[in-house]
């Protein structure tokens, strides 16, 4: 394994090559101590919400939502399709080749943002009386995108028009390599644009300059579904429906799909998108989805009927995601397209069987990695950015790694795997206020040709390199991070919304919560924080502690911290701990109870009034969460 490390005390910068375990250290360094943070709400920014509970009142206060109208989930409330650009020339390649019976081919991403939107697309086109059929690009043989090798798999399907979802702003020798054989291309996506637009027939990407669509954080699948919104008005509007007796789709029967899709890519959750969730989670619950999701959740061990969106992020988009982190998206497709619901069933438990040895898979990586980065925290120090690479990982889980390396040390990090042909590829994730895709790109322009490629977002992105290059990315990626850090930025923060009394310990409290979201990236769901007394604890699952705990005032509730069995060492005994803690409704054999799910606890000399005493304590101040892959 290889760490890049920066130059420490006069040693030269280069790369740290890790021989086994550090007994002394605790797997994957000390654990870090993070400052509790409660977020500060002033009264008359509550006051706005009217007659709404007090507590969602400060909760939504300290999201910064401006008015109970910003909290409209309604259909009514969506941004019109007629504000997504490049929508009109996009509709008239969609009608033209539907008109003349012409092949349409969706190539989509190979992630569950890719995989909702190809589904999307294909079952609301064939409804509207288009030849469609799908493309999923395999990561291991064609990497990302519209390549001109996906091309040459598209000419012999001989289609006339290729749409991209979730993928295509970044494709420019693949357009350009489609419109040589003839076939016209609309490209939907919403990662960010490079320097360079591709030269398709049209494009549809909230997140290029020329285009006044509010909502730029809306997912493929979102893209996908406004530009079929468009399409459906021009239909409509042609008498088209009543003249080929078809039934009109209603396109709000496919907003499960959305739903999904938008969760799963941990898109921020700004008005527009909490309304796609919204409503996608209330036909879920009704039973209103495609058998696949259904399947999805049986296999989860969650019912429809109560599903959350944490659900679907943390457990829905891992199995869909797993068939192409390991295999082939196209397995994942197929489970949301079936309509039998015996067949998708069986497909979701392929996913679930991929999603388990995707977690063999990562365990061991991570154990890997942690093992090294711990070598330069043994002097107490940890670089500022964190890249590492192994030969032996596996490129489908680098991304899920390069997160559960950022989580544990609060470091911008990226993963790197073998590629081919001499190139390793990384996944990176960023830490909030650093833009992860803005520093990939200063990293290429301060030095050309270092990186092959490269795309993503502000949360996380992709790159590939040539392999010998790994040293100088990782001295270059250190010292951009290093240039572009504030004061404090590193430092691990758990915000809190403040402590809850006794009688807000509640599973009611707990379901009018679930209710008031939907929450996610930047609208994150509640924490609140105190002190309690430790009746029970044990390990559950080898990696989860579940503990029974008291309240000062005597209340017992249970708990479960995930992936924290390890701090039962580290804190002697958990006697009294201050915890950060959400509040879970836990269902059992019909039986629904309250449960905290402890996200952060340390030990805590413990107060009577729920404030923690003893150094550090809980602080005031505002600020926001993350969501990120788990199960």
């Amino acid at each position: 394994m290889i760490v890049h490390r920066p130059s420490i005390m006069g040693e030269p910068a280069g790369q740290v090559h890790a021989q086994g375990a550090r007994a002394q250290a605790q797997r994957g360094g000390v654990i870090r101590h993070k400052q509790i943070v409660r977020r500060r709400v002033d009264a008359e920014d509550c006051a706005r919400f009217g007659d709404l509970p007090p507590l969602l009142a400060r909760i939504y206060a300290s999201r910064g939502v401006p008015s109970p109208a910003a909290l409209d989930r309604g259909l009514g409330a969506l941004v019109s399709h007629e504000r997504m650009g490049g929508c009109e020339e996009a509709v008239a390649l969609l009608c033209a080749a539907i008109d003349l019976g012409q092949r349409i081919l969706v190539v989509a991403d190979f992630d569950a943002d890719g995989a909702t939107s190809c589904a999307l697309a294909v079952r609301v086109l064939r409804c509207m009386g288009a030849e469609v059929e799908y493309l999923v690009p395999n990561r291991f043989q064609f990497g990302y995108g519209l390549t001109p090798e996906i091309v040459d798999l598209a000419v012999a399907r001989k289609p006339g028009l290729i749409v991209t979802v979730d993928n295509g702003i970044s494709s420019v020798d693949g357009v350009a390599a489609a419109r040589d054989a003839g076939i016209r291309v609309l490209v939907t996506d919403h990662h960010l644009p490079g320097n360079r637009l591709p030269a398709a027939d049209a494009i549809v990407n909230p997140n290029c300059l020329d285009n006044p669509f509010p909502s730029g954080n809306i997912a493929g699948v979102g893209v996908i579904f406004y530009v079929l919104a468009a399409l459906r008005a021009r239909l409509r509007a042609l008498d088209w429906f009543v003249q080929r007796g078809l039934q009109e789709p209603n396109l709000a029967d496919h907003l499960d799909l959305v739903a999904l899709g938008t969760v799963a890519d941990v898109v921020p959750l700004d008005q527009n998108n909490r309304i796609l969730v919204q409503q996608g989670l209330q036909r879920i619950r009704a039973g209103r989805c495609v058998p696949g999701i259904r399947g999805l959740l049986e296999v989860s061990g969650r019912s429809t009927a109560s599903v959350s969106a944490a659900d679907l992020g943390f457990l829905v988009g891992p199995r869909l995601n797993a068939a192409g982190r390991l295999d082939d998206m196209s397995i994942g497709i197929e489970c949301l397209l079936e309509d039998d619901p015996g067949r998708a069933y069986r497909l979701a438990c392929q996913l679930d069987a991929l999603n388990r040895e995707r977690r063999s898979i990562e365990a061991g990586m991570e154990e890997q990695a942690l093992e090294t980065v711990a070598a330069p925290q043994l002097d107490g120090d940890l670089p500022v950015a964190l890249a590492l690479f192994d030969e032996r990982w596996h490129q489908g889980v680098v991304g899920i790694l390069a997160a559960r390396l950022r989580e544990r040390y609060h470091r911008p990090a990226i993963a790197f795997a073998p590629g081919e042909a001499g190139e390793i590829k990384g996944s990176a994730r960023s830490i909030p206020g650093l833009h992860m895709r803005d520093l990939l790109d200063r990293v290429a322009s301060a030095h050309p040709g270092l990186l092959c490629k490269f795309g993503g977002h502000a949360m996380a992105a992709g790159l590939s390199i040539a392999a010998d290059a790994f040293g100088r990315f990782a001295a270059a990626f250190t010292e951009v991070v290093a240039d572009s850090l504030q004061p404090g930025q590193l430092d691990e923060v758990v915000r809190s919304d403040g402590p809850l009394e006794d009688r807000a310990l509640t599973l009611e409290t707990a379901e009018m919560i679930r209710e008031a979201g939907p929450w996610g990236q930047m609208f994150p769901e509640p924490v609140f924080d105190g002190v309690f007394d430790v009746i029970e604890h044990r390990t559950v699952g080898e990696r989860h502690l579940k503990l029974v705990l008291s309240t000062p005032l005597g209340k017992q509730v249970d708990g479960i911290a995930f992936r924290q069995a390890d701090r039962v060492a580290a804190f002697a005994g958990l006697e009294r701990i201050h915890a950060a803690y959400r509040l879970d409704v836990n269902e059992f054999r019909g039986r629904r109870t309250l449960q905290l799910v402890v996200d952060y606890l340390e030990p805590a000399a413990g107060g009577a009034d729920g404030e923690p005493s003893g150094a550090p304590g809980a602080r005031s101040a505002g600020g926001q969460g993350t969501m990120g892959e788990v199960s």
